[in-house]
């Protein structure tokens, strides 16, 4: 393929230089929603299917897209998975890193490059925030970050992962992987970075523990291992990536399991698979081994074709294959052609996700509505030439639908766009059905600001017969003692939490004993004791105990 997934669209924004004192403080998040009660341990579903939406680091700033915007569209009811995009590696290093450094040019552009302002620096006011109260200029963790922690307080079952790599930043995930102690020291970092939250201070945010409890496992989004097809300038071992990425896989599954073993959670890794057949092939992304660490992998649906042929329309997100495709045989794709890739190479359909997309690819001087006709060049976007959301796309000239094809486009006489569409939505998902596949996959949620797009994967798949995924259930308490030895010193009021200290370190929920009352905390915290800072601080008093 000419292009990978939607980190093609990746825009890179200034990094800010320091952080805003803003008034007012973070309240707690009451888990009042449809989906509030319990998390349920490991994946997560509706119905049997999941349904994964990626948010994008880069969509705070022009694109104005933030958490809460989810809750107001009603998107986060309709979502099981968030992935965060995305991680970087660093050059020297090869670990998991954030830092505020833009995107440069060039094959060396994403060395060192981050967005820790957007990350979890970046102050949110009440009327942006998904808590509905104002960031605290001394808080350690704002930014997306945290704005994601408080979703999952309105959302238990949602699961959120940290994505490493796309389009842009998988530059360094060949060398990363090469060797024994490579991979261990950047699978390591991750999970440090990441799952543990033990953030770098930044501008008077993060430290250790900040971000603990955000994340509930990793993403990757290695773009290509085994082939050049992917950015100019990524490191590439045609030999031995397809292994060495197997073995990467292996040891994120090692050791996410071996942190969970200690922390009683069950942590996700995932995968996004590319559609072309050679770059499948060259990276053993078919191989069902794979899969023994993969909880779930989501296919590319999406940019099988684009303006990069600048003179000819056509489809690029068509399900079935297409016999008018003008072009050679080896770069005519589908949806199908993808899935069948790897199930018939015995990945379990109920590990893969049908990706879909919220944006479209389109030309202009389009000469003719249909498919695989002559055009001048890429179309107009707002974002990116040859790319618009669905938002806007949804309302330029005339849709067309093919039901032989699973395709949808617009055209209006000069412009011509490949796109999902509501149609085209219950088309995959009757499709995800009939195959035994275990949900879908959206790049990316901002494209879709009216959730019009999920409301019809969740028509299509959240009723009726349950599909194949098991979400997992908390372990059931031990079967009681029937003549248990009471504890010698038993504690009178064991909600009343351990007491306070003021060299501990304390994380959202935890709860202390303090001046006759129980404390819960709200964030992250240390240092900071009971009942000193009023309704406003990071304490809420429970009451006496």
């Amino acid at each position: 393929m000419s292009r990978p997934a939607g980190g093609a669209r990746r825009v890179v924004a200034a990094v800010a230089g320091a952080a805003v004192a803003l008034t007012g403080a973070l309240g707690a998040v009451a888990a009042t929603s449809a989906s509030a009660g319990e998390p349920s341990g490991g994946d997560s579903a509706i119905n049997g299917f999941r349904n994964v939406g990626y948010f994008t680091q880069w969509g705070v700033y022009g694109r104005d897209f933030q958490v809460a915007d989810l809750v107001t569209s009603g998107a986060a009811e309709n979502l099981t998975h968030i992935n965060y995009s995305f991680g970087n590696i660093h050059h020297e290093s090869l670990e998991c890193f954030v830092a505020n450094k833009a995107q440069g040019t060039g094959p060396n552009g994403s060395d060192g490059a981050g967005d820790a302002w957007a990350d979890f620096g970046m102050g949110y006011t009440a009327a942006s925030s998904v808590a509905g109260v104002a960031d605290t200029w001394d808080q350690p963790l704002a930014g997306s970050f945290n704005q994601l922690k408080q979703l999952k307080e309105l959302h238990p079952d949602l699961k959120v992962m940290l994505s490493i790599g796309g389009w842009t930043w998988s530059k360094n995930f060949s060398r990363a992987a090469a060797t024994p102690a490579s991979r261990e020291s950047f699978v390591s970092s991750c999970i440090d970075l990441y799952i543990k939250g033990d953030l770098p201070v930044i501008d008077g945010r993060g430290g250790p523990g900040a971000a603990a409890g955000v994340f509930d496992g990793i993403d990757i989004d290695w773009e290509w291992p085994g082939t050049h097809s992917g950015l100019e300038g990524n490191h590439v071992d045609e030999e031995n990536d397809a292994e060495n990425f197997r073995l990467l896989l292996a040891e994120f599954r090692e050791q996410l399991d071996a942190y969970g073993a200690q922390t009683g959670e069950d942590y996700l890794l995932s995968a996004f698979l590319p559609a072309n057949p050679d770059d499948i092939a060259a990276g053993g992304w078919n191989d069902p081994r794979i899969f023994d660490s993969l909880d779930f992998g989501n296919v590319q649906g999406y940019d099988l074709h684009g303006a990069w042929d600048a003179d000819l329309t056509g489809h690029q997100i068509n399900l079935y294959d297409d016999p008018a495709d003008t072009r050679e045989p080896s770069r005519q794709f589908s949806v199908d052609t993808a899935v069948q890739e790897y199930v018939s190479a015995g990945v379990d359909p109920a590990q893969l996700g049908l990706g879909m997309a919220m944006y479209g690819r389109g030309w202009q001087g389009a000469t003719s509505a249909d498919a695989w006709g002559p055009a001048t060049g890429a179309a107009a976007g707002t974002w990116e030439a040859g790319i618009e959301d669905y938002d806007v796309l949804r309302d330029v000239g005339t849709e067309h639908y093919d039901a032989t094809l699973g395709a949808a486009w617009r055209y209006d006489g000069n412009q011509w766009w490949s796109l999902d569409t509501p149609a085209t939505v219950a088309q995959k998902s009757a499709y995800v059905r009939d195959r035994g596949l275990g949900g879908a996959m959206w790049w990316d949620l901002s494209g879709d600001e009216d959730a019009e797009l999920l409301d019809a994967v969740a028509a299509g798949l959240f009723s009726g017969p349950a599909g194949p995924v098991d979400p997992g259930t908390p372990d059931p308490d031990p079967t009681p003692d029937p003549d248990p030895t009471p504890d010698p010193t038993p504690d009178p009021d064991p909600d009343c939490g351990d007491g306070w200290s003021g060299g501990a370190v304390y994380t959202a929920g935890d709860l202390v004993s303090w001046d006759g009352h129980t404390w819960r905390a709200k964030w992250w915290t240390t240092g900071e004791e009971p009942g000193t800072t009023g309704q406003w601080g990071v304490w809420e008093d429970l009451g006496t105990c």
